[in-house]
């Protein structure tokens, strides 16, 4: 069965590419295995200090659980069941080490989750993610 993953950050352009992708699933043989990712940033400055690790652990969890969640709804209002998975670092490579790690056959990603000036000064993580990967990496607006 075909491996797939599809990162998500819950923000509306990420959304419209789970949509455009659930239209898009007629092109594979069959239904495939959908493993459904967020990557969270990781906490800066002194956070740590103040925070234990347990602490930060379940807020990291509680946010990626956000970023995954109407993505979730998504495929589950058209009947694909979906494996969630949150990470923490920088999103372009924790997408590679996932994919590397769940063994998946490709990367489906919309080209942008940030909007306007900030998508530009945070780089794209779909640029940086095709520089990267060694799986095919499908864009979907």
């Amino acid at each position: 069965m075909l491996r797939i993953l599809l990162p998500v950050d819950g923000s509306d352009s990420s959304n419209q590419s789970v949509a455009n992708f659930i239209k898009l699933l007629g092109w594979y043989k069959e239904v495939p295995e959908i493993h459904l990712l967020n990557v969270q940033p990781p906490l800066h400055g002194g956070v740590s200090s103040f925070l234990d690790k347990e602490n930060i652990k379940q807020y990291h969890q509680e946010e990626g659980f956000k970023g995954l969640q109407s993505a979730r709804n998504l495929l589950e209002k058209t009947g694909i069941i979906c494996q969630p998975h949150i990470l923490v670092g920088d999103p372009a490579e924790m997408i590679v080490h996932c994919a590397a790690e769940k063994q998946c056959d490709q990367i489906v990603i919309g080209p942008r989750g940030l909007g306007g000036a900030k998508g530009l000064l945070m780089g794209s993580v779909a640029n940086k993610l095709m520089q990267l990967s060694t799986l095919p990496v499908l864009l979907i607006k």
